[in-house]
């Protein structure tokens, strides 16, 4: 009996560097960051506001201000992005890879129909006739659940409430089923109901599409519930990667750890939470070793000196900790 060939990457990211250039010199907003994704896989990025989640993602999708100076490379589908020319990526972007910002009360234009909106996205990211984008553009509606399709696609988005925009933009996010879809906090703007709703959608679109999710919040709840694999952040490097829940019944860096004591924990009422102290580190004066030294607890002279490469810590785990650089048996003897 041969063993089952593993799927092929569609995303594989590798030794990913984001500098921006400012008044203050150089500031690394994403360092150093390896990834790879797999078809209908979903993978989620948390960290604390400021670590870099949203930069990676605008990195992904070149959609980067001028003074950013990206290296590494991103290859999706074995194809090289940082290579692709600006009409190379805009063909990429909206038909194989799509994105769902943050906020839909700003997202969608207020003077245009959502039909209208709609067909301008598949007109211009695919050679649908007018009848089928029409066509495409219910049957999108209907797969994310939203009512009388029709009448919402002659709505204005003011008519529509922040749950319904954000399932609309979904629509046209995977409207032509893309290959990998960036959700940037979906659930951020939304009351409790309705980011239950978008979650529940997320995992449909994964399941009836093959859809390969990149989600990036900072709700260690909802990439728990989702994320197969997940990628921490903490001042623009990923401190740690691995299996959804071996990290959380196992994290293996001193900032996952802090994480997930931060959490409430329902029906501990007489449990104190725990604060992680001090502050995220100034990108543009980062300490020589160990971003997180300063806050950690576990912190040894070495931290504060040279910053730790990525040990495995386990199967298709990652860690940047001196606390796994263990002494080599040869180095022993």
């Amino acid at each position: 009996m041969t063993a089952s060939t593993p799927p092929v990457p569609v995303l594989e990211v590798d030794d990913l560097r984001v500098r921006f250039r400012a008044r203050r010199g150089h500031v690394p907003a994403v360092d150093g960051v390896s990834f790879s994704l797999t078809p209908g896989e979903i993978l989620g990025v948390v960290g604390e506001s400021g670590c870099g989640k949203s930069t990676l993602c605008s990195a992904l999708t070149r959609l980067l201000p001028d003074n950013a100076e990206v290296t590494g490379s991103i290859r999706y589908r074995g194809e090289e992005l940082l290579t692709k020319t600006a009409a190379e990526m805009r063909a990429l972007r909206g038909r194989e890879i799509t994105m769902v910002l943050q906020n839909p009360m700003t997202a969608m234009d207020p003077l245009f129909t959502v039909g209208s909106q709609f067909d301008e996205v598949l007109r211009h990211n695919s050679a649908m006739s007018a009848s089928e984008r029409g066509a495409r553009a219910l049957e999108m509606l209907r797969l994310v659940h939203i009512p009388s399709p029709a009448e919402r696609l002659a709505s204005y988005p003011h008519q529509m409430s922040g749950g319904m925009k954000q399932r609309m933009l979904t629509a046209m996010a995977t409207a032509l089923k893309p290959g990998l879809l960036l959700a940037d906090e979906p659930t951020t703007a939304l009351d409790v109901t309705i980011q239950e709703q978008i979650l529940r959608l997320l995992a449909e679109i994964r399941a009836s599409l093959g859809t390969a999710i990149i989600l990036v919040t900072h709700d260690l709840g909802i990439v728990r519930r989702l994320a197969d694999r997940m990628v921490i952040m903490y001042a623009g490097r990923a401190v740690e990667t691995g299996e959804t829940e071996a990290v959380f019944t196992d994290p293996q860096h001193p900032y996952t750890r802090a994480l997930l004591a931060s959490i409430p924990r329902i029906g501990q009422t007489n449990r104190r939470l725990t604060a992680i102290d001090g502050q995220i580190p100034d990108l543009a004066n980062l300490p020589p070793g160990c971003a997180f030294a300063p806050r950690c607890p576990q912190a040894m002279p070495r931290c504060a000196e040279d910053y730790p490469p990525s040990f495995d810590t386990g199967p298709d785990r990652t860690a940047c900790c001196w606390l796994h650089d263990t002494p080599r048996k040869d180095a022993a003897a």
